[in-house]
């Protein structure tokens, strides 16, 4: 019989045990911090009615859906109905439509699962990724106070994942669009072609982003071009520096000044949630590429690794689901690309590997005392210590070669000398030592250690 050859399809992460309790601990920190906002948890199925799903024909999206088809469907040659999510924004508002009655407003909601795009097969490009987003969805209405405590979960976040420096950088999308009528850029479609270029600024540089402008389809005259530039490579260096280049734009338009307004009440209400100055900023330039942005936009990026990108962004958009009800249903959120951020965070080694979630290993030293290594295992995982009982009967060396490759951090010795004389041997494998503990203080000296690790790290 031939054997299939094992493999993964591109555009996948599959780690190994300990890169996994890494990424699950990236996970576990946005959750802590998603909740400790106030957000509450919801998960969705991955596989949704491809017509609730694609709301709108053609378009990128639409090539990069996975759609699903029983094998019944496919001999009768029907055409898919259920698709795999691409993202979590859309069955939000499904399921914020579905369920409107019974969900309090606003409605306060973090979702952290797997979605899937037919992205082509490339180098950190990913088709099955987690990601995890917030949203504040409001009933008719949503304060632009909720859109300064995004950025203050955004900071809690990657100050507690010690990934270094970050900015959470700031726009409006109404002072940028009004700005544009004012330069006679007033059609909608023309302002969000524009919006997109403008968007790609700092990946693509001013000179080429200027003769896209230029050029056909946009053909914007030079003058308006240098205008345009004028506002949209304003980046500001502190928070009083932020407000006095807002204040300095001489622009009469009413959109215009109802973004300036926003983004100067969300800057105050940010230094208020406590974030410092040096972690947000404003940048005049970001527009965010998808349409349904309407006021304020986020993106966050790392300082000492700008060649990363954003690493978390989002913003404020006006009706969440007005492809499945009429109610208005506005609101703000963030998205964060999980699986994207570990591996570039991986690449530019930011994330070491962790030690393993079991801590102990309890090693077998004599055969006939098999039922006192259990009974000393389930002692301690009933103190709360997380605990596995070496059951096969080999050489103690392989014992402890097979804790150390398993980042196992303490290995137990219970042999008749220690058993005489009422003690454990405890081996510590990231400190190379070794020391003798009183059988009956073992659970708290392990305690302390195990604590103090946590703290100092190994």
């Amino acid at each position: 019989m031939s054997l299939a050859k094992p493999r993964t399809m591109p555009g996948v992460m599959e780690l190994l045990p300990l890169e996994q309790i890494a990424f699950q601990d990236m996970l576990d920190v946005i959750r802590r911090n998603f909740e400790r906002f106030g957000f509450l948890p919801v998960e969705t199925p991955a596989i949704e009615f491809t017509d609730v799903l694609l709301t709108k024909s053609g378009g990128e999206t639409e090539r990069q859906v996975y759609f699903v088809q029983s094998t019944g469907a496919r001999k009768q040659g029907d055409d898919p109905d259920l698709a795999l999510r691409f993202d979590l924004t859309v069955p939000l508002a499904r399921y914020v439509a579905e369920h409107e009655r019974n969900l309090s407003f606003p409605f306060r909601r973090y979702q952290m699962q797997r979605v899937y795009r037919g992205e082509s097969a490339q180098r950190g490009r990913f088709r099955e990724f987690y990601q995890c987003d917030i949203d504040v969805v409001g009933k008719d209405s949503l304060s632009i106070r909720f859109d300064a405590e995004i950025p203050a979960v955004i900071y809690a976040i990657f100050r507690a994942l010690k990934v270094g420096p970050f900015v959470v950088q700031l726009n409006n999308r109404k002072l940028l669009r009004g700005y544009f009528e004012a330069l006679g850029i007033a059609a909608a479609d023309q302002q969000m072609a524009v919006l997109r270029e403008v968007d790609k600024l700092d990946k693509r540089g001013v000179v080429q982003v200027k003769q896209t402008l230029a050029a056909a389809p946009f053909s914007l005259d030079g003058e308006v071009i240098e205008r345009l530039f004028a506002l949209v490579q304003m980046r500001s260096s502190s928070h009083d520096h932020a407000l006095e280049l807002l204040d300095s734009l001489t622009v009469s338009n009413e959109q215009f000044e109802v973004g300036r307004q926003e983004l100067k009440e969300v800057l105050r209400l940010i230094r208020a949630f406590g974030v410092p100055e040096s972690h947000y900023a404003i940048n005049l330039s970001i527009a965010r590429g998808l349409d349904y942005y309407t006021g304020t936009v986020f993106e966050t990026t790392l300082s000492e690794h700008p060649d990363i990108g954003s690493v978390c962004s989002g913003g404020r958009y006006d009706n969440l689901a007005s492809h499945y009800t009429r109610s208005r249903l506005p609101g703000v959120g963030i998205s964060i690309g999980a699986t994207r951020l570990f591996y570039q965070l991986r690449e530019a080694n930011l994330i070491g590997l962790k030690a393993s979630t079991v801590e102990v290993l309890v090693t077998q030293l004599n055969e006939s005392e098999l039922t006192r290594y259990l009974a000393l295992g389930a002692e301690l995982r009933a103190a709360g210590i997380n605990t596995e009982v070496q059951l096969e009967s080999r050489k103690l060396a392989r014992q402890l070669q097979y804790a150390d490759k398993a980042g196992i951090r303490f290995a137990l010795m219970l042999g008749p000398d220690e058993i005489q004389k009422g003690v454990v041997a405890v081996k510590d494998l990231i400190k190379k030592d070794q020391y003798e503990v009183p059988r009956a203080e073992l659970i708290q000296t392990l305690k302390v250690e195990l604590a103090q690790a946590m703290v100092m790290g190994p």
